[in-house]
């Protein structure tokens, strides 16, 4: 393993489910975290499930012009890491008709604290996260429960 590799922070990656043309509405909050050092963009790929249920990655060139204008800035933010079967996973969890972005990225504000574990011999075993909207619904739910009580 590089040096390199043994700074870095945890590595994610999300796939964002759009059911409407891309208006880059997201793009400048990405790019703050990017400028900021929270996150390195490691790879970025942009999805499309068609009708017929057929998932291809498209090029920024070969989006529609309207789309492609406001995420340009990412042309070129590739690794290499992203292929096939990350085309055909996301395929399987999109709708149809819709396009998405497949974005792989380094937690660049925990690079400290994950270098500093595995100095001290420290090995991630499992992790996770809990969706927004779950946890906002189990907090509604109990302060419902809390109002019905009370």
């Amino acid at each position: 393993m590089s040096d390199d590799m043994r700074e870095m922070g945890p590595i994610d990656w999300l796939l964002i489910e759009f059911d409407q043309p891309l208006t880059g509405q997201a793009a400048g909050p990405l790019l703050d975290l990017v400028d900021r050092g929270l996150i390195r963009i490691l790879d970025i790929m942009f999805i499309r499930k068609l009708a017929d249920g057929t998932v291809q990655a498209v090029e920024i060139s070969d989006l529609p012009a309207d789309e492609a204008v406001h995420v340009s800035v990412f042309e070129g933010a590739s690794t290499g890491v992203l292929g096939e079967e990350d085309i055909t996973a996301a395929g399987d969890a999109l709708e149809v008709d819709t396009r998405a972005v497949l974005l792989v990225y380094e937690n660049s504000w925990a690079a400290p604290f994950a270098v500093a574990v595995r100095k001290a011999g420290g090995l991630l075993v499992d992790n996770g996260r809990i969706p927004t909207q779950m946890l906002v619904a189990a907090l509604d739910e109990l302060e419902a429960m809390e109002a019905s009580a009370g």
